[in-house]
């Protein structure tokens, strides 16, 4: 490992994006070394001499995105705000970030919470624990539930914005500017907000 972070930048980003591409679209069973090689532009054998094993790779990419994921947030400040319907907003914004910064990764990850492979597992696990994490800032504080209007059930709203902020991210390209695309969420967000609360 200590040999591919001694690599120039540049090479080590092609290498991190062909794999992060490839894991992500075929999964780990079935994405092979010399194919991730190919488009890294590098021989199969310094793939293994950089990190000695398809699973090491691996290893190595999600704790690559996992380090991504947290630093930004927190950067970001993404669980800060008090209001559950901003941190929607602020979620959804932070994920098209990194969807836009970080394609590849954003498709690595996406193949994580479909990866079957008990080689793995423990990765997988890892990743999926720091995407709980994130997921536990789009759910309603105690005073929150109390501000909702009677009937309104607080865990199927959190599962209703979860799918909302999904289908917002996968359906974004750059087509649209991820200021406009907040800007369209937080209208919908604003008259949820009026209309489930009291």
């Amino acid at each position: 490992m200590r040999k591919f972070l001694s690599l120039p930048q540049e090479k080590q980003n092609r290498i991190v994006e062909a794999a992060m591409t490839l894991f992500g679209d075929v999964g780990y069973k079935k994405a092979y070394i010399s194919e991730i090689a190919a488009a890294a532009r590098i021989s199969k054998a310094l793939v293994f001499h950089y990190f000695g094993s398809k699973k090491d790779l691996y290893s190595y990419l999600v704790y690559y995105a996992g380090k991504i994921v947290m630093t930004e947030a927190q950067e970001k400040r993404v669980t800060d705000n008090k209001n559950f319907f901003d941190r929607v907003i602020i979620t959804t914004q932070f994920r098209l970030s990194i969807k836009n910064r970080y394609p590849a990764m954003n498709t690595f990850i996406e193949s994580v919470y479909k990866e079957d492979e008990p080689e793995v597992a423990a990765d997988v696990q890892r990743l999926l624990s720091i995407a709980g994490d994130m997921h536990s800032n789009v759910t309603f504080s105690p005073a929150e539930t109390e501000k909702l209007k009677d009937g309104i059930d607080p865990k199927l709203m959190e599962d209703l914005m979860e799918k909302y902020m999904d289908g917002v991210v996968a359906g974004w390209n750059d087509d649209l500017s991820i200021d406009e695309t907040i800007h369209k969420v937080t209208k919908c967000l604003n008259m949820l907000n009026r209309n489930l609360c009291k």
